[in-house]
């Protein structure tokens, strides 16, 4: 019960950091797959920036250990494109649906449905597409790729930490845009991110996707197989962490009064019209992909490009590259006037 409550402590945190910055917002998300918003470029690159200087810090007092995803080119390379262009068609990513769920979008808990969908197909498919995925090239990062030279980790680490956040306030200056919850958000999830690491934490990275598989494979008892033990209790961790994000943005939106059931935002209005038939289809069908390109990859937004990122990891680095290359490339093809 201890454990569990901590979990949801997490999740709540991380849901009121997203919330504080509206970074599960449609408007918001659609529109940095346009770039006309860059508020989450922003936001995940001071994240990792900083993530990475402080968690380096951490690891080197020995008071965390690394979590790095292996580089598996297919998964991460296929999966990156899949999510990205579910990403820019529903308008959340798997962490950001719980947190607009609890605030009462109807268009995310659709994504949600359709990426519970999307994580049973991943299961069932599997073992058919397990040659996709490869080959496995191992764990690769700037620590492993250092070995044991310390002080020549250290510096590259925190000279990548610079740059990174270098790059976004250079974005920002670039946008022109007085708002400044991005930094807060920015350093808040980095610091949330680390506690989380933690040996006396969860000793484990946050993470969103894995719990969507493990809620569909438990509903529907497609628990005998190899990938449901693997994900059992990772998925299970994520899903609490899932849960407290969404309680959290419920109960703030509540007492804000800002609490709407809404399933057609200003900006999907603009480009697609008002068809809530249209709408319900394409938000089922972004949460598929979305989460089905996750599980290929072994991760999402906050478990892999931030996470991972924080880690200096190569699959996340590449993963990010390739998700955001989908996201944009999606967004101008996808979100036009039609």
């Amino acid at each position: 019960m201890g454990e569990t409550l901590i979990i949801f402590l997490f999740g709540s945190m991380f849901g009121i950091i997203i919330q504080y910055a509206k970074l599960n917002k449609y408007n918001v998300i659609s529109a940095q797959a346009q770039l006309k918003n860059n508020t989450v470029i922003k936001t995940i690159l001071l994240t990792i920036g900083f993530g990475a200087i402080l968690l380096s810090v951490i690891i080197g007092l020995d008071l965390a250990v690394f979590h790095i995803k292996p580089f598996v080119i297919g998964g991460v390379v296929l999966g990156g494109l899949i999510f990205g262009s579910g990403m820019a068609i529903l308008g959340y990513c798997p962490g950001t649906m719980a947190v607009s769920l609890g605030e009462g979008s109807l268009d995310a808990f659709i994504g949600i449905i359709g990426g519970l969908f999307g994580g049973l197909f991943f299961t069932i498919l599997l073992p058919n597409i397990q040659w996709l995925l490869g080959p496995n090239l191992g764990e690769i990062s700037l620590f492993s790729a250092i070995g044991n030279h310390q002080i020549l980790y250290y510096a590259i680490a925190f000279i990548i930490g610079a740059i990174l956040i270098y790059s976004a306030f250079l974005i920002n200056k670039k946008e022109k845009v007085k708002d400044k919850k991005w930094i807060t958000a920015g350093i808040l999830l980095a610091v949330l991110n680390s506690i989380v690491f933690l040996k006396l934490g969860a000793n484990r990275p946050i993470g969103a996707s894995t719990s969507y598989p493990y809620l569909a494979d438990l509903l529907t008892n497609t628990t005998n197989n190899n990938y449901f033990v693997k994900i059992q209790t990772p998925g299970n961790w994520e899903m609490i962490f899932l849960f407290g994000a969404m309680i959290a943005a419920l109960i703030i939106s509540l007492i804000k009064k800002e609490f709407k059931f809404r399933l057609i935002y200003s900006n999907w209005q603009k480009q697609k019209g008002n068809s809530k038939i249209k709408r319900i289809i394409w938000a089922f069908f972004g949460g598929f992909i979305l989460i089905f390109g996750a599980r290929m990859a072994g991760g999402c937004t906050s478990g892999h490009i931030i996470s991972g990122g924080m880690q200096i990891a190569v699959s996340s680095f590449v993963f990010a590259i390739f998700m955001f290359l989908a996201l944009v490339v999606t967004g101008k093809l996808f979100l036009n006037k039609s």
